[in-house]
Formats: structure tokens, C-alpha cells, sequence
């Protein structure tokens, strides 16, 4: 799957020196309307939590204000990168035409009917909002089964089957709060969403990540084969799983802290090995081991609020959204839209911005309201900075994702 995945950052080539086309293309390609819905999701998401907290009436919805927000930023903001991000890939794994027209016009009114059900001042009860809400995920495994099964090629299953269990969080939290069983069960079904989409972060990064790499130091005459550590990468995505199912039966606790320490400690080794400091004159590049660190980052962080309690560390799991899950979404974003419109594959100056931005706004929101206090003042800054980046990201990508390909080619 290596190279299938390589296929999918490097894309169509340059086209340096070609004019822009101006023809509207937005469902030509799976990711082309799931990115773009992935940035104005997340920069909805923070921006209607931020003017809740400055004091703006905003009302409930099928769900409390607070959950919304939670809910959104985890299944909406990130549900629909993964769309995009299967939708591009899987045909690319199996060497089959992608999705495009009418029936990518169908799935992503599907998924955005979801988004809309429970939106702030939406009339809908929770029972009828997340059912549509819950809708999106199912429907596109559906796309994308007969590929894969035609495929014959087991391993291709692993990612559809980390999103399916990042689709039953989904179904726990909204199933919870709908009543649709008697316990509510709303933190179990975010920490297992959050986890799944922490693990397919550590498969797939622990993919791309080195053969990007290589990739980019070879073009500097500088090559660097990643360093052998004899176990150590299985051991990082088997840990990962491992914190999934230790939150699923012993959430909270000293097990799942002990758990999430050792997870730290392996996936730390892996990303070690990657030569990442060799690509600071590359943000296209350098943006993906940045990301990659936040895994370890907020399994360390986890480790210590669950083992000894401070408080400094509450926030662990906005550090593991806002850091990990957001800044890889947006690096694998950023370069799958320019390889895949056959531009090159370099960062202009507001994407590298955005990426910086990202990564203050997770630390911010991480370590910033314990560290103060709890001020809302923090907190305000984070999603300034949060909403900055998604701007720039969507004033840089969305006439990438909306125009057709400049080289005149199909997609």
C-alpha cells in the first residue's frame, strides 16, 4: 500500500506556467467537496463555540450548545476529511476510477444534510437529527465496498474498518442522546471516535510520512533511509489500537493512563526515525512530522492528568483533536488537493501560516486554561487562532477544489 500511497500525495506533476481553467469542477474528484466541507466545518464549528463564549445568543439545536461543538468538531470537521480522504485513496489501492458526479453529488448531500439536522437552531429532535447525521459514513462504505472486494487484497480493509469504529462512537454519542437506549453514553462514544481517528493517523501517517520524506530529500541530493528500530513500528499502531479498546473498557483510568504512556513512549521512537529536521525548508513536508508529534504529545499528556491527576494536563483530549487529528487532516488535505489538480507540491506562504496557526491554537487549547486558570481569555485566543488558519486554508484551497484542474486532464 506504500506506493499506492505515495501515489496519493505526489499526484499529477507541475504544471508550472500553465493558465488556471475556470470551469467549475467541484464534483470531479471525491476529496474536491469534502475538503472544502472539512474547512468550513471546522472554521464554523470554533467560530459559533467563540461568539457563545464572548456572550452572543446562539441557541441550542438538537443538541446543548456545549455537545454540539464537541460533536462537530470531532464528527463533522473530521467525518468529512475522511470522506474525502477514502474517496481518494481507495481507488488509488485498488487501481478503479473514483467517485465523481452524481453519485458523489448524492453522498455529500447525505453527509451535509447531517450537518444541517443538528446545527445550532435546528427544529429537529435529537432522534431525527442523528439519524440523518449518522447516515453520511455508512453510505460511503457502501461506495466503496465492491472496489475493495473486487480488489481481493484484505489489508485495504483496515482503514474503512478504523472509520467504521470511529462511526460508532458517533453512534454512541448521538444513540446516548437520543435516548435510544438508557445510558448515555456520550464519553465513551467520543473517546472511541477520537481514538479510532487517532489510529488511522498512526497507520496511514506511519505510511506516507517516511516515503514523502525520502521522496523530498532525494530531490535535495540528501537521501535518508528511515533508521531500523526492529519492532518498534508495529508496536506503535498495535499500542494505538490499544488505547482504543483499554478507553472502551476502562475509560479514565490508571490502566488507560499507564496504556497511553506506553503508546507515547513507541510512537515517539517511530517518528524519531523519520529525519524530520532534515525538512525545515519544506512546510509541505515538515508539517506532516509536526502533526505526527502531537500523537505522542497528547498520549504523554493523557498519561499524566489519568496517573497523577494535574490538572495542567485536563485538556489532553483537545490536544490529540486540535493538534494530531486537525494539523494531519490539514497536511493531507493541502497536499493530496494540489498532487491530485496537478499543481506542485508546495506550500505558498498562508498554507505554512495555517500550519503554524494550527499548531498554536491546539497548544493554546491544550495547555492554556489550566495553566491560567481556566480563563476564557485562552480560550478566546485559540479560536482566534483556530479560525485564522481556517481561513487562510480556504482563501488558498478552496478555488483549488472548486476549479478544474489547470493541465486541462480529467479530475
Amino acid at each position: 500500500m506504500s506506493a499506492a500511497s505515495n501515489r496519493l500525495g505526489r499526484g499529477a506533476g507541475s504544471v508550472t506556467g500553465r493558465h488556471p481553467a475556470s470551469r467549475f469542477a467541484p464534483l470531479a474528484q471525491g476529496f474536491r467537496p469534502f475538503f472544502l466541507l472539512a474547512g468550513l466545518w471546522a472554521l464554523l464549528g470554533v467560530a459559533l463555540w467563540a461568539c457563545a463564549l464572548a456572550g452572543v445568543p446562539v441557541p441550542d439545536g438538537p443538541l446543548p450548545l456545549v455537545r454540539w461543538h464537541g460533536h462537530e468538531m470531532l464528527t463533522g470537521f473530521v467525518g468529512a476529511a475522511m470522506v474525502g480522504f477514502l474517496l481518494t485513496a481507495v481507488p488509488n489501492w485498488t487501481g478503479r476510477r473514483g467517485h465523481a458526479g452524481a453519485p458523489l453529488a448524492l453522498l455529500l448531500m447525505v453527509v451535509l444534510a447531517g450537518r444541517l439536522a443538528l446545527l445550532p437552531g435546528s427544529p429537529l429532535s435529537i432522534s431525527v437529527a442523528a439519524a440523518i447525521a449518522l447516515a453520511g459514513l455508512p453510505m460511503l462504505l457502501l461506495l466503496l465496498l465492491p472496489s475493495l472486494v473486487k480488489a481481493g487484497q484484505p489489508r485495504l480493509f483496515g482503514p474503512p474498518l478504523i472509520v467504521l469504529l470511529f462511526w460508532s462512537g458517533d453512534l454512541l454519542m448521538l444513540g446516548g442522546a437520543a435516548g435510544w437506549w438508557a445510558a448515555d453514553t456520550w464519553r465513551l462514544g467520543q473517546l472511541l471516535a477520537a481514538n479510532a481517528a487517532l489510529a488511522l493517523v498512526g497507520l496511514i501517517g506511519g505510511r506516507i510520512i517516511p516515503s514523502f520524506t525520502l521522496n523530498a530529500l532525494r530531490k535535495t541530493g540528501r537521501p535518508a533511509e528511515p533508521k531500523p528500530l526492529p519492532g518498534v513500528d508495529r508496536g506503535a499502531v498495535l499500542s494505538l489500537l490499544g488505547v482504543l479498546l483499554t478507553d472502551l473498557v476502562l475509560p479514565d483510568s490508571l490502566v488507560a493512563g499507564a496504556v497511553a504512556a506506553l503508546a507515547a513512549v513507541l510512537v515517539g521512537l517511530r517518528l524519531s526515525r523519520w529525519h524530520g529536521l532534515r525538512t525545515l525548508r519544506q512546510p509541505i513536508v515538515w508539517v506532516l512530522h509536526l502533526a505526527y508529534a502531537f500523537v505522542p504529545l497528547s498520549l504523554a499528556t493523557k498519561a499524566v492528568f489519568l496517573l497523577s491527576g494535574a490538572q495542567w494536563a485536563m485538556n489532553w483530549l483537545h490536544l490529540q483533536g486540535a493538534g494530531a487529528l486537525a494539523l494531519m487532516i490539514v497536511a493531507v488535505m493541502t497536499r493530496a488537493a494540489l498532487g491530485h489538480t496537478g499543481r506542485d507540491l508546495v506550500a505558498a506562504p498562508a498554507t505554512a501560516a495555517a500550519y503554524v496557526l494550527i499548531a498554536l491554537a491546539a497548544l493554546m487549547r491544550g495547555f492554556g486554561p489550566p495553566l491560567t486558570g481556566g480563563a476564557l481569555a485562552s480560550l478566546m485566543v485559540a479560536g482566534a487562532l483556530w479560525v485564522a488558519a481556517f481561513v487562510l486554508y480556504l482563501v488558498v484551497y478552496a478555488p483549488v477544489l472548486l476549479l478544474a484542474r489547470p493541465d486541462g486532464k480529467r479530475g
